[in-house]
């Protein structure tokens, strides 16, 4: 198979002749030779007119996400007053400050006995910290959520917080704003795709009204929710995005959620190691906690009683260790504060590392709902603060900010999402350089040594299994006169139509028509009607080919010549 075309780059034309393939279906050369450029009407994007739509109704969803998430922190306060203080309030309190005594052990039980039976009698889905469930309604449910979810989800979210549980409010506020989405996106006339833009829009401007983090929630969407890279997904979402964090201002106020004094814009040689050692212990960190927790899911699933009464047990091993250690209960959002300030002690910072993750990877592997992201700031924070002892003086709170991104980027893969979080909590835009370092060396460390992230595993223990690797298929750069077959048989009884193919398509659009008529053999149609060859799925697999030959392939190109000119030597 041999097929004369001319390639245009960067202004200059040159000729190259397509892949020749041996009888094993290997590239085996390529020679000049020239053809046609490219169509004009192939763009660089497919997006339709249909993403206005798409925007006007993520706007909406965006603005409202903002007001479920001051319903679900608005439940989280209610809750924690009456679990831990017996009144009726809505106003902002910590577990900490409770006085019940060795009574505290059964608040956390307590809890977690009307979740087992909301999830039981409820929803299932209400089980878990919210973003894996996500993940499996837009993977394979089609973007599809319950009615009922968008309801019990924040409700049994904020009885877990609320009773002491060790979680945050971003995974359940992001299964509450993506379940609205869905809701939403279920009353128009839409696919699957457009649907779970919707969802995603939910999602995200659940996240950011909540943190005050619009660029994270959108980073977070793309690299956890979204499984694309498209202006179609990505314009409705970037503004449901920005919509919520607009309405966050007058009903929970501006950001940054922990503001910090600014650190040095330069931190030097020795600091950017410390940055590096930081993220390799947040990477071991991180790895450690998701092995944590699923060792607990896989110890529940061995008792022999119903599941509905795990978030139970779970309770107790909380409440004991809110017993010795207070500041372990409920979100924490204080205590990461006086992390970053750099005012806590030695004995709180070993009490995070050692009853927090205990209690927060017991409990969550018991399948109670709460979210993951205060914990691991948290942790994070902690770990900072133990590095702080031994790592170079950068100013109060550096090292506890450098381990919070590198633990987001580490244990949730996402290191981008890491590092525009905790810039966006803080308002430090001197951490960038710092945080990306540590993020991507913590991530680059759990990629190396765990097959799947936190979130990912429960979605792979049902049954399912979804890659995080984007990259362009080849058979969107690659067109079907690189690979068809001049003349041959079949090929002159085949008509212009959705049953042909055209010389300068991209292989894509003839594997959709493939897939479309069930047929694998094609009539290539040049543009006056001519019939000039055809194209089979096996023809189409040479792009695969040269994809793995790219991949696999290893060689020197350059050979620098370290001999001496002659009369040089000695």
């Amino acid at each position: 198979m041999a097929d004369s075309s001319r390639r245009q780059d960067a202004g200059n034309s040159f000729e190259v002749k397509t892949i020749s393939c041996d009888d094993r279906g290997m590239p085996d050369s390529a020679r000049p030779s020239r053809r046609p450029a490219p169509p004009a009407e192939l763009g660089d994007f497919t997006t339709s007119p249909r993403v206005l739509l798409l925007s006007a109704l993520a706007v909406v969803i965006g603005l409202a996400s903002a007001f479920v998430a001051l319903v679900l922190l608005k439940l989280i306060a209610f809750f924690t007053n009456v679990f831990f203080f017996q009144r009726l309030s809505l106003a902002a309190a910590s577990p900490t400050g409770h006085h019940l005594g060795p009574l505290v052990v059964l608040v956390p039980v307590a809890g977690a006995l009307v979740i087992g039976l909301m999830a039981r009698y409820g929803s299932e889905r209400i089980r878990g910290h919210g973003i894996p469930e996500a993940i499996e309604a837009i993977l394979m449910n089609g973007s599809r959520v319950e009615p009922k979810l968008a309801v019990l989800k924040p409700l049994s979210s904020a009885i877990s917080i609320g009773s002491g549980g060790p979680f945050g409010a971003e995974g359940p506020i992001i299964m509450t704003g993506g379940a609205f989405g869905s809701l939403v996106a279920q009353l128009f006339h839409l696919t699957a795709a457009e649907r779970k833009t919707l969802l995603v829009a939910g999602a995200a401007g659940g996240m950011s009204a909540t943190f005050a983090a619009p660029v994270a929630a959108v980073l977070l969407a793309v690299e956890l929710l979204l499984f694309e890279w498209k202006p179609r997904s990505l314009v409705p979402v970037a503004l449901a995005s920005v919509a919520a964090a607009a309405m966050r201002v007058p009903l929970l106020g501006n950001g940054p959620l922990f503001p910090v004094p600014a650190h040095p814009a330069s931190v030097g040689t020795a600091g950017l190691l410390g940055c590096a050692l930081a993220g390799l212990l947040a990477g071991a960190l991180s790895a450690l906690l998701t092995l944590a927790v699923y060792a607990a899911e896989d110890a529940f699933g061995k008792l022999p009683i119903h599941w509905m009464w795990w978030p139970a047990i779970g309770g107790v091993v909380i409440g004991l260790g809110g017993l010795v250690f207070p500041q372990a209960l409920g979100v924490g959002y204080e205590t990461i504060g006086a992390l970053l300030a750099g005012d806590v002690a030695r004995h709180l910072i070993l009490g995070i590392l050692l009853v927090k993750s205990v209690i927060w990877a017991v409990s969550l592997g018991s399948g109670t709902s709460g979210g993951v992201l205060a914990p691991l700031l948290m942790m994070g924070g902690a770990l900072g603060g133990v590095e702080a002892g031994f790592l170079p003086a950068l100013g109060p709170g550096f090292w506890p900010l450098v381990s919070m991104g590198a633990i987001l980027g580490g244990t949730m893969r996402s290191p981008l999402t890491g590092v525009v979080f905790a810039l966006e909590l803080t308002h430090d835009v001197n951490m960038l350089l710092p945080l990306l370092l540590a993020a991507v060396v913590a991530h680059g460390f759990t990629v190396l040594t765990l097959r799947r992230s936190i979130l990912t595993e429960k979605v792979a223990r049902r049954g399912f299994h979804l890659s995080r690797e984007y990259a362009v298929d080849p058979l969107e750069i690659l067109f079907v006169r690189e690979v068809m077959r001049p003349g041959g048989p079949g090929a002159e009884s085949g008509a212009d139509g959705p049953a042909s193919a055209h010389p300068d398509e991209p292989l894509r659009v003839v594997v959709y028509r493939m897939a479309e008529t069930g047929l694998t053999d094609l009539p290539v149609v040049a543009g006056d009607g001519a019939t000039v060859g055809r194209v089979t799925l096996h023809d189409l697999l040479q792009a695969r080919v040269r994809h793995l030959e790219e991949e696999k392939r290893r060689e020197r190109i350059l050979f620098p010549n370290l001999r001496l000119p002659a009369g040089r030597a000695g």
